[in-house]
């Protein structure tokens, strides 16, 4: 069964639609060409029609924008094109069920919105955006070679309130890379992703794709994914903050890993590979198994050095199989775990650790302290 990794209730979205094409809109406000902007909310807004049109007119209105404008779609909002959301503006709906951006039968998109940066190949992060407050409607059945829902390459980039559904591969991707594989030379850091709902995606629900080390310093707060076809959450970079896993965290570095829901997992419910030179923490997480098999829990890796981690106060149930918490050195020297307060329960091997692993109950438990 696919993972599902949870900090939020779920919601169910109202049942998508697609109707027969609507008269062309008339033309869009004109745009100011010098002075200061001061547009009206008619004048900011994008009014779709269910049409083939609506890309163009999206396109061309954010286009004709200037840095710290703000454009509002409504309605339902028929692309067949790549929405370009370029930087230094703020782009919403008026709410989920009132803006939903639907990608029209036989598209095939590479993304449904896109950062500049990453459809323009450049060799530098795109300037920080806001997109919030709609749904993104896949529609996977009619497209087969699509890709990705939204595919930002842009730094300080806040992407809040979207539901997003039937992904044919990635709900969200956060890269380094542009669309013909450029690297950016640069770093990409302290976006947030927050308040989402991302569901069925083909592969996961996100997906940081860093070959490099630009990626960094993220925020993934308050989301719900479920229904993926491989990882729920995929971190090829984590520093700041393989199978179908609910959560994989690549190289974590002064991370902070903590307040996760992650349930009926395949292989392993949250795997984090540990960076020498600093110490990371996992902590109050919620990991629980209802179906059938067995798996890993809660695993944790060596990458290189001396790793150090905490992990403290989660909560693991299991259906009578599988590992609870495992702990390997892998490719590092050393591995030092403070495996404290957490609750394993059903599980056939509550904790295996493996040569190489120093495994204690941390410092003041040592001492007989607090």
């Amino acid at each position: 069964m696919p993972s599902l990794v949870a900090l939020a209730t779920a919601v169910v979205a109202a049942a998508l639609t697609f109707s027969p094409a609507q008269p062309p809109p008339g033309p869009l406000p004109p745009v100011p060409l010098d002075g200061p902007q001061k547009l009206s909310l008619a004048e900011r807004t994008v009014p779709c029609r269910n049409s083939l049109r609506d890309a163009d007119l999206i396109n061309r209105r954010i286009a004709n924008s200037r840095p710290g404008d703000e454009t509002v779609f409504d309605g339902t909002c028929l692309v067949n094109k790549t929405i370009k959301l370029v930087g230094g503006r703020t782009y919403r709906g008026g709410s989920r069920t009132g803006t939903v951006i639907k990608q029209a039968d036989g598209a095939n998109l590479d993304a449904i919105f896109a950062s500049d940066g990453y459809l323009d190949n450049t060799t530098t992060t795109g300037l920080p955006f806001a997109l919030r407050t709609l749904t993104v409607d896949g529609n996977p059945e009619n497209n087969p070679t699509a890709k990705d829902s939204i595919v930002i390459r842009s730094w300080q980039t806040q992407v809040e309130d979207i539901e997003i559904n039937g992904s044919r591969r990635h709900g969200v991707r956060v890269t380094s890379l542009s669309q013909n594989g450029t690297r950016i030379t640069n770093t990409q850091v302290n976006g947030r992703i927050a308040s989402t709902q991302i569901n069925d995606s083909g592969g996961s629900g996100l997906y940081v794709e860093d070959p490099g080390n630009s990626v960094t310093d993220w925020q993934f707060a308050d989301n719900y994914v479920a229904g993926t076809g491989g990882y729920g959450v995929s971190l090829d970079n984590a520093a700041g903050v393989d199978g179908n896993y609910g959560l994989r965290a690549n190289r974590i570095y002064g991370t902070g890993i903590s307040d996760n829901y992650i349930e009926d997992f395949c292989t392993v419910g949250l795997i984090a590979r540990v960076q020498g030179d600093a110490a990371s923490t996992i902590s109050n997480n919620r990991i629980l198994k209802f179906n059938d098999g067995d798996g890993t829990f809660l695993r944790v890796e060596g990458n290189y050095g001396d790793g150090k981690v905490a992990v403290t106060g989660n909560a693991i149930r299991g259906n009578g199989g599988g590992v609870g918490l495992d702990y390997i050195k892998g490719n590092a020297n050393s591995l030092e775990v403070v495996s404290a307060g957490n609750l394993v329960t059903e599980v056939a091997i509550p904790i295996q650790v493996g040569p190489g692993v120093v495994v204690s109950s941390g410092q003041f438990a040592a001492l007989g302290g607090i």
